[in-house]
């Protein structure tokens, strides 16, 4: 399985399940980080990495639509075969949804149906909620819509900061997403096998 991560930001979920892919401890190969922030700190880690990366923005293709059909010929180049969305802040299209069906993940910081979309963590924070939590998902045309793939609940203390919940928070990402990543990458390697 080829694999890509597409990320936005910092990187540090990029960067730990790019060690565990490189330490063969997630099957498959990782191939490609796609950043659609050029000046991203995601794209530092990859280069420490080893990791090819290749970076564009809307604005630079021109629009969504172009946008979207540069990454899909990207992938189609790669030969890649499943998508990790690790901190991806924008809509993947229908065009690459269209090219792997049940083939892309996402990591939300938040309990879905829970705050979908931008700043989850703070917004459990200013509501006052006793929990909050971390969401895997497939991918769909909504917003973090998609079938859930699995849930855990992180508890939001009364002494908590935003600083201080979102570092639980990324604690619980960290070690819920290789495995997540690790089970689906071993079970589609399987059936690609006994295809």
């Amino acid at each position: 399985m080829r694999v890509a991560i597409f990320a936005s930001g910092n990187g540090t979920n990029f960067e730990i399940l790019a060690q565990q892919f490189l330490r063969k401890q997630i099957p498959g190969q990782l191939v490609l980080l796609f950043c659609d922030h050029p000046k991203a700190p995601v794209i530092e880690r990859a280069q420490c990495l080893g990791i090819n990366w290749e970076s564009f923005t809307v604005k630079e293709c021109g629009d969504k639509a172009a946008y979207e059909q540069r990454i899909s010929q990207l992938l189609t180049a790669q030969k890649i075969d499943f998508i990790v969305l690790a901190g991806y802040l924008r809509v993947i299209g229908n065009g690459i949804l269209d090219q792997y069906p049940q083939r892309i993940i996402n990591l939300h910081p938040a309990y879905l149906p829970e705050y979908p979309g931008l700043h989850s963590i703070e917004r459990a924070l200013a509501d006052g909620r006793k929990q909050t939590g971390v969401t895997i998902h497939y991918v769909d045309a909504g917003l973090d819509s998609g079938p859930i793939i699995t849930q855990q609940r992180v508890p939001i203390l009364p002494t908590d900061t935003l600083e201080s919940l979102e570092t639980r928070v990324h604690a619980c990402e960290h070690q819920l997403y290789p495995q997540v990543v690790k089970q689906l990458l071993t079970v589609f390697e399987k059936k690609e096998k006994n295809q």
